[in-house]
């Protein structure tokens, strides 16, 4: 029996300080709601199918931005929609990791 409720949990984190650079430099929330609309437009978005979330700092800054894809545990950077583009074709639909993207 499986634990898991989604296929695919994403995180992305959206936190931000005040010190350094944090991925919330790079309007990491837009990002998030991006990428859940188009999960919801492809009628992927929800239980048994992809989850996108946000979370607080991942302890990853100096990779930034980062999300992190579970089950797997998969760590991506992104610079812009283009790349966010390709980890939804690739991993979350076509179940093929993003290489050029990995941290």
């Amino acid at each position: 029996m499986s634990t898991n409720f989604y296929k695919y949990h994403v995180f992305v984190c959206t936190n931000q300080r005040e010190k350094y650079s944090a991925c919330a430099d790079h309007d990491t929330q837009s990002v998030r709601d991006y990428m859940k609309k188009e999960m919801a437009e492809r009628g992927m978005h929800g239980e048994g199918r992809v989850r996108i979330g946000q979370s607080g700092c991942l302890g990853r800054c100096l990779s930034g931005p980062v999300m992190v894809v579970y089950p797997q545990g998969t760590w991506y950077t992104f610079i812009d929609l283009e790349d966010v583009d390709e980890i939804i074709e690739s991993h979350l639909i076509n179940d093929e990791v993003v290489e050029r993207l990995l941290i």
